[in-house]
């Protein structure tokens, strides 16, 4: 792919100077760029014309870059020289949730202390046991599906599996959408995401002057988002008056903690908005990963038999992970995870832009310029991984041989970088291991539909469409 930086005469370029797909006079590419597709049409646009280019919303200029350095540059420089950009604030401000996913300023660094905090290594080893609860519970569930030899939709079952995850550790409380089939919480949650990406790609904020039926239905169910979320830290509140002088036991209880300090700068908004944040986050993010591994597994019977013999050599006799130390042992489930990620990855775009003029990668940028990074790309670049189009687990394995070829860990961008990398990866890569392992160790899988007929799915997060799944109990 082009590295396109200076011109033939080495003449620094401005954003008008690159190169821009075919569009509608006013409109610019606008009709060309439909949120739901929108991560393949410029992965697509960066084939044919280099990156960075220029894609026109209108007469806003977006610029649109692939290259994994640039990326690396422009999160380790944020935030002091980079925030998201800021329809994304705007957006989630208007849904109560700018929490700290899209927090800029001097609103971001506490939040990020105590999410750091609760979600650190030591915190989820301690976590550990009531995991392990947790997914017996998934497992009993999968278990009656396969008895009754219904086909899953593996996608929205695993949502339940890290709600409930998710609920437990940041927030004391476990709704226990994994025994219900209705009226959860996860139902609301799910609109969530596509109603931001619709939104943050808009040209203008139509809402503001007519509802659709969609954001209609948003309206609804944020109503009870944010009802269950205001019960969640009453309870919260009421446990913490109860034990005045106990320390807080999770997330939700650490912010309220802060919140009550002398001269404390954590608001009633921002807890809400942290709790909005990881519920939508914890869901979709890690839901979606597991859910896009299952489709190489599911395709893959010789690969389903190591992650079997692997599962049941760290786990013995136990039907689920027996305890945390064990984690170590399950390499290759995690293994199938991040090359899943690296070809299907769910946060296949990241949005930035510069808070003041700034230069990168040869362009002269403006303050305020959006700028869309691509990730999936450098991810399949020859230089930074050997063999890049194929589906290879034990590209992951430790330690790695020099000579099995190209494995650049900088290029692998899926959980970001820098200051603000993703505070999540720990948990996550736990319950990647910890899923992946109770699957094979109890059951054969299987995709119900040919898996070309799977499709890709800009909702904020990059989706599947269908993961249809049917389990065969081992003997």
């Amino acid at each position: 792919m082009a590295d396109l930086q200076l011109d033939a005469n080495g003449i620094l370029r401005t954003v008008a100077d690159l190169p821009c797909p075919h569009g509608l006079p006013l409109l610019g590419n606008l009709l060309q760029m439909p949120p739901a597709k929108l991560h393949l049409i410029m992965e697509q646009w960066a084939r044919q014309l280099g990156s960075p280019f220029r894609a026109q919303l209108g007469t806003i200029p977006v610029t649109v870059w692939t290259q994994a350095e640039l990326f690396q540059t422009v999160m380790r420089e944020r935030p002091h020289l980079y925030r998201r950009f800021a329809p994304m604030e705007s957006v989630m401000a208007e849904l109560g949730g700018n929490g700290l996913f899209s927090a800029e300023g001097p609103a971001w660094e506490p939040q990020r202390r105590l999410v750091m905090r609760a979600l650190s290594f030591s915190n989820i080893k301690a976590f550990y046991p009531t995991l392990a609860i947790i997914t017996e519970r998934f497992l009993a569930r999968l278990q009656q599906a396969a008895r009754e030899h219904r086909t899953l939709e593996m996608t929205e079952e695993l949502k339940r599996y890290t709600v409930d995850v998710t609920s437990t550790l940041a927030f004391g409380e476990d709704p226990h959408t994994l025994e219900r089939e209705q009226g959860i919480i996860q139902e609301q949650l799910a609109l969530i995401p596509p109603a931001l990406m619709r939104r943050v790609t808009a040209l203008f904020p139509y809402w503001h002057y007519v509802t659709l039926p969609e954001d209609r239905r948003l309206a609804r169910a944020m109503v009870e988002v944010h009802r269950y979320i205001r019960k969640m830290i009453e309870r919260a509140r009421e446990r913490m008056r109860q034990s005045p002088d106990a320390p807080p036991h999770n997330l939700l209880e650490a912010m309220l903690a802060a919140h009550n300090e002398p001269d404390s700068t954590v608001t009633d908004e921002q807890v809400s908005a942290n709790v909005l944040t990881l519920l939508v986050a914890g869901e979709d993010t890690t839901a979606n990963a597991i859910a896009w591994a299952l489709m190489y597994i599911a395709a893959d019977s010789r690969l389903q038999n190591r992650l079997f013999e692997q599962s049941r050599e760290a786990l013995g006799e136990s039907r689920i992970c027996p305890d945390y130390d064990a984690l170590k042992y399950l390499d290759l489930c995690e293994a199938v995870c991040s090359e899943a990620l690296r070809l299907r990855p769910v946060a296949a775009i990241q949005t930035f832009e510069p808070l003041t003029d700034v230069c990168l990668g040869g362009v002269a940028i403006p303050a305020g310029t959006r700028m869309l990074f691509l990730t999936r790309p450098s991810m399949l670049d020859p230089r930074h991984f050997v063999h890049p189009e194929t589906f290879d687990p034990d590209r992951w394995k430790h330690p790695r041989d020099p000579s099995d070829g190209a494995h650049d860990q900088k290029a692998y961008l899926t959980f970001g970088a820098g200051p603000r990398v993703c505070p999540g990866r720990y948990l996550a890569a736990v319950e990647m291991r910890l899923v992946i392992s109770m699957l094979m160790r109890n059951f054969k899988i299987e995709l119900t539909i040919n898996p070309a007929e799977i499709e890709e799915v800009s909702a904020f997060t990059m989706v599947p469409n269908r993961m249809p799944v049917r389990l065969e109990l081992r003997a």
